[in-house]
């Protein structure tokens, strides 16, 4: 088997269990970089998503986690079933090589398994790489995103 294939493996069960603790802890550095300010108890957060109907897939290189996905499916008013994906990263050191893309055809495959007729994200106005790469992957931009900060 070649060393460089990318898999990828469910972290979270059919009843967004967390199956495979080790993979958790390994995509926590790897989550970081998209989310520094995640709380100081990652497991705990991230069971609290998951309890929410977040799922979680790690890409592996070798035996190391080097992406994620955390994605649900949900139904609005608006679109009908929606396949959204939470938070999609690439280590840092293993970008442009394959791993997001690996992730996000992963994530059509299972969109398309769920009944879903998209792949939905979000992306901070900041991140022009992680858009290039999306309308490289045929995403387009659909709508804006509105926030108020009620602090």
């Amino acid at each position: 088997m070649n060393s460089d294939v990318v898999r990828i493996v469910q972290v979270t069960g059919p009843d967004r269990e967390v199956v495979a603790r080790e993979l958790l802890a390994g995509a926590e550095p790897v989550h970081r970089q998209l989310r520094p300010g995640a709380p100081t108890d990652y497991a705990a957060r991230m069971g609290a998503i998951f309890r929410q109907g977040g799922e979680m897939v790690v890409a592996m290189r070798r035996e190391r986690v080097v992406g994620l996905a955390v994605f649900r499916v949900f139904e609005n008013t608006h679109a009908g079933r929606r396949f959204y994906v939470d938070d999609l990263v690439t280590d840092e050191t293993h970008r442009s090589s394959g791993i997001g893309a690996a992730l996000l055809r992963y994530l059509e495959v299972e969109a398309r398994a769920r009944g879903c007729a998209a792949v939905e994200l979000e992306s901070g106005s900041q991140r022009l790489a992680a858009h290039r790469f999306y309308f490289r992957e045929g995403f387009v931009i659909t709508g804006f995103s509105f926030k108020k900060e009620l602090r």
